[in-house]
């Protein structure tokens, strides 16, 4: 849990991986997860590494594997999760997975096309008894352009003039949607010299590639004269038409009808043990498949890792460099000797000094996931800068419960987070794939706090869906005001809703015990009371959340060596802040302790005071709260006004003169002294903030007075600047907390008072009460929960961002990504 206030301390390691031993060498660091291999060889070609060969295998194989993927999810079939712990196979098993996997393809393919063939096949039978069976009927009359009545016989007597015409006959199927055309065209191309008959089939036949039921409309169309003939050919063979033999008589068709019908169930039988046979491979697949996959994308993730390293002159081992954690230093040096003992040479491993800024490595669980996650998306903190995720812990929440106060709104909020958080380890939960699901499922640990937190709140402002809880006996004697007032019962009827006034005697009988009195809700001046005291809290809380910010920067300064900004930046910063904002909640502070009731009305403005402080004067009608208060107040302005001269040169002077006075050495001594410090590359990086962070920018990069000024004077006018609008920022504590207030009170009497009020019977009141409700607890969850919720959860969000981690974090590092094989197993 210490690497959460700070990242840890990651050294530079370089690796000597003996290449026999390499490959089990990188898998068993896969494993472990530990380290992040740097590329040594970027200005090489992906071509042209020495395991590209392995990588391009790997990728063939991993096409097949998509092959097999996609027959099985095409089978209406899953594959199962692998089972157990799969560890990388050796590099020689991938001939032999290679070869499993081909067969295994290659037989699928085999099976795949009997299969289509068979069903073709099928498909042209059922067509063809369907032609057969339509019974279109023997068409005995047509037309012709030599004038003929349509009464006129087809066939003539054999001494006619006709006698040497004979009718042909044409009989297929069409889709259904290229039937009306085939039918004009067929027309219009051979008019008078054909009849054409047209039917739907009654049932649906199995499209033969995808499987699905299509309907089909078979034709019979009877024709004289062989130019006709080759037209109407033509045409259907344009129109994709299946076209089949067709005898003209009965007797003939009907046995082949049964001929076509035993082919059929033949035919289906074969079909049958073909899929069969084929559910047969597909099982062998399910079984084989995830597995494999698994270890083959482990083996390509190895061949990467391998790419990554230069071969030493020897071609004897491999010199690999990583980034990894000091505390893990001893598991890799013993990971290196188990997967190194078989081959007879160790694998060595020793940190080496470095130049670059290391990465930052935090480790967090389920419950700092989440909130760590909200710092890292405002960008990754720096080597061993202070982490801001300890302490959003508590303030994230909080200052969300601020906004969001409210018993019944947080216990809902803290209920959903708690279902989630007890079915966190069930599968179901985990492997859901929707999209919000995954977000909010996500952060369950920071709803539960954002829910807990805000039923708090809700107790202190005492609001449970808007409505007031009578815990304790109430803390005014309405009594005595009623005496003293004398209101009469028509005042009392006209008003429903009354002033509280404290100056009354004995009104006041003590404090509530916990949170706001709940005879507020009563009085009409209910909401002047909240807006003075959510307004001064929310101030009271921004000025401690940014003191706190700027306190922080303290621990920065001492673990990077950079004392000199403990005076120059840190005490600066803090005597404007609490010179004049801190003044100002001394003054609201103040005034709740000194002024009472009695004097309340005439009791001094703190915001004309405020004002008159950096005016340098004073108003007569607005008496001092303390005594000296006029010599106190010019005198912070002026301490205040004179900490921006100080943070403005106080540190680009500072530099100028050290970097002045440090004595130069020649390159010799510089890097023997980088080599004789091993803990260079993990304590000694960013001397200086403005140095970029490395130890050797401290000698190579040469000072530049006019860029340290420029970044000095953006840094303080960003500071005095942000002081002010960052304190007023902290009033959308308060803004939001009324406007969250005010909705929920107007949809209650918007809804459920309206619900209420309409049947004072029992029976009336039961039936009215249910829809009512239904739409008060739909209302509720869309608009306050979600709605409200979300607006609250970005104001926080920017609190933090903005107000909070400026004051001390800069987030301009990286996340330290170990090689690991953790996603493949999932």
């Amino acid at each position: 849990m210490g690497s959460m206030f700070r990242s840890e301390e990651v050294a530079l390691v370089q690796l000597f991986l003996p290449t026999a031993a390499a490959y089990s060498c990188v898998s068993q660091l896969g494993e472990l997860g530990i380290v992040e291999f740097r590329d040594l060889n970027a200005s090489v070609s992906a071509f042209q590494r020495r395991f590209v060969v392995d990588v391009r295998r790997c990728e063939e194989l991993e096409k097949t594997f998509t092959f097999l993927q996609e027959e099985v999810r095409r089978a209406g079939q899953e594959l199962p999760p692998p089972e157990g712990r799969l560890l990388a196979p050796p590099p020689r098993d991938l001939l032999r997975i290679q070869e499993e996997t081909d067969r295994l393809a290659q037989e699928l393919r085999d099976v795949r096309g009997n299969q289509q063939a068979l069903r073709a096949q099928l498909h042209q039978l059922q067509l063809h008894s369907a032609v057969l069976a339509q019974g279109h009927g023997t068409p005995l009359v047509a037309t012709h352009t030599d004038g003929l009545s349509e009464t006129t016989p087809l066939l003539q007597h054999s001494k006619g003039p006709h006698q040497d015409l004979r009718v042909n006959f044409v009989a297929g199927a069409v889709e259904p949607h290229k039937a009306a055309a085939l039918e004009r065209l067929l027309w219009r191309a051979c008019r008078g010299f054909l009849i054409a008959s047209f039917r739907e089939v009654e049932q649906q036949l199995e499209d033969p590639v995808t499987g699905e039921p299509t309907t089909w409309m078979t034709f019979l169309i009877s024709y004289w004269g062989e130019q006709i003939g080759q037209k109407i050919r033509k045409i259907t063979d344009c129109f994709h038409c299946h076209v089949f033999p067709f005898l003209e008589q009965e007797e003939a068709r009907q046995g082949a009808l049964q001929q076509l019908k035993q082919q059929s169930q033949e035919l289906q039988e074969v079909l049958g043990e073909t899929e069969r046979f084929l559910g047969q491979v597909l099982g062998r697949v399910q079984r084989l498949l995830p597995p494999v996959q698994v270890q083959v994308r482990k083996m390509k993730a190895v061949y990467l890792a391998l790419n990554q390293c230069s071969v030493s002159t020897t071609h004897k081992c491999l010199i690999a460099e990583a980034w990894c954690a000091t505390s893990d230093l001893p598991t890799l040096q013993q990971a290196l000797q188990d997967s190194s003992g078989e081959a007879g040479v160790s694998a060595v491993a020793h940190r080496i000094p470095c130049r670059d800024m290391p990465p930052t490595l935090i480790r967090t669980n389920r419950f700092t996931a989440s909130f760590q996650g909200i710092v890292d998306a405002y960008g990754v903190g720096r080597y061993q800068e202070v982490n801001p995720a300890p302490y959003t812990i508590i303030t994230f929440p909080f200052l969300f419960a601020v906004m969001f106060g409210d018993v019944g709104h947080g216990l809902l909020m803290f209920l959903f987070a708690l279902a989630m958080v007890l079915a966190e380890n069930q599968p179901a939960v985990k492997s859901a794939q929707n999209e919000i699901w995954q977000t909010f499922f996500g952060g369950r640990y920071l709803l539960l706090l954002m829910g807990l937190f805000s039923i708090y709140t809700g107790f202190i402002y005492n609001e449970c869906f808007s409505r007031a809880t009578t815990i304790f006996p109430s803390g005014w004697s309405v009594a005595a005001m009623a005496n003293q007032s004398g209101w009469s019962d028509a005042f009392l009827a006209q008003h429903p809703v009354l002033t509280l006034d404290p100056n009354v005697t004995g009104v006041f009988l003590g404090p509530y015990p916990f949170g706001i009195d709940p005879v507020w809700s009563l009085a009409i001046n209910h909401l002047s009371f909240l807006n003075s005291f959510k307004m001064k809290m929310s101030v009271i809380l921004g000025v401690t959340h940014m003191a706190f910010g700027v306190v922080l920067g303290v621990f920065n300064h001492v673990h990077f060596g950079q004392r000199h900004r403990l005076l120059l930046e840190t005490l600066p910063e803090l005597i404007f802040l609490l010179g004049l904002f801190g003044y100002l909640v001394f003054l609201v502070i103040y005034k709740w302790l000194r002024v009472s009731a009695a004097s309340a009305a005439s009791a001094p403005s703190i915001l004309i005071h405020f004002i008159n402080m950096f005016l340098f004067s004073q108003s007569p009608t607005n008496r001092p709260l303390y005594h000296g208060q006029e010599i106190v107040q010019p005198t912070l302005v002026v301490l205040a006004l004179a900490m921006v001269p100080v943070l403005l040169l106080g540190t680009p002077l500072y530099l100028l003169r050290h970097s002045r006075r440090r004595p130069r050495k020649n390159d010799e001594t510089d890097k023997a002294r980088l080599l004789d410090s091993p803990d260079v590359s993990v304590n000694g990086w960013g001397s200086d903030e403005e140095m970029a962070g490395c130890p050797g920018d401290e000698k190579d990069a040469e000072f530049v007075p006019s860029e340290v000024f420029m970044h000095q004077a953006i840094h303080t006018i960003e500071f005095c600047l942000g002081c002010i609008s960052n304190t007023a920022s902290y009033l959308r504590l308060w803004a939001l907390s009324l406007a969250h207030a005010q909705l929920s009170e107007v949809l209650w009497a918007m809804v459920m008072r309206v619900g209420l009020g309409m049947g004072r019977e029992l029976g009336v009141a039961a039936v009215v009460l249910v829809p009512v409700f239904a739409a008060f607890a739909v209302l509720t969850v869309a608009i306050l929960l979600v709605m409200e919720g979300l607006s609250a959860f970005l104001h926080a969000l920017r609190l933090h961002w903005v107000e909070f981690q400026n004051k001390f974090y800069a987030g301009t590092g990286y996340k330290l990504s170990p090689f690991t094989f953790a996603l493949e197993d999932e």
